[in-house]
């Protein structure tokens, strides 16, 4: 019996940050606006120990666009919010709004 309360204690899944529900309803929404005028096609949700990321692509063979994450490190009381295109931090804030904000500012794809 112990040996059974031991394996099922090491088999506890490691919470990091996941998005909420809310979360990713805006994160969902915003997607879905951009898909429909034919800027983006897929996505992509990533979780690891230290956060969650929503991957945003123009085609799913290629890297991302555009990446929103979710971070908390230990001690912190709320999470931070990333926008990242490639290797550059667009975006910071502990706001998933005011990162969402940010691609208002960013230029759009025009089609003719």
């Amino acid at each position: 019996m112990a040996d059974l309360i031991r394996l099922k204690k090491s088999r506890s899944p490691r919470r990091g940050p996941f998005f909420t529900k809310n979360e990713l309803g805006q994160l969902l929404s915003l997607y879905s606006s951009r898909v429909i005028s034919g800027e983006w096609r897929d996505y992509a949700i990533d979780h690891s120990d230290d956060g969650a990321a929503f991957s945003i692509f123009r085609h799913s063979h290629e890297l991302p666009l555009f990446s929103v994450s979710k971070k908390q490190r230990k001690g912190q009381r709320h999470p931070t919010f990333e926008l990242t295109s490639g290797y550059k931090k667009l975006a910071s804030s502990s706001s998933l709004v005011d990162v969402i904000s940010r691609f208002e500012k960013l230029p759009r794809l025009v089609t003719g």
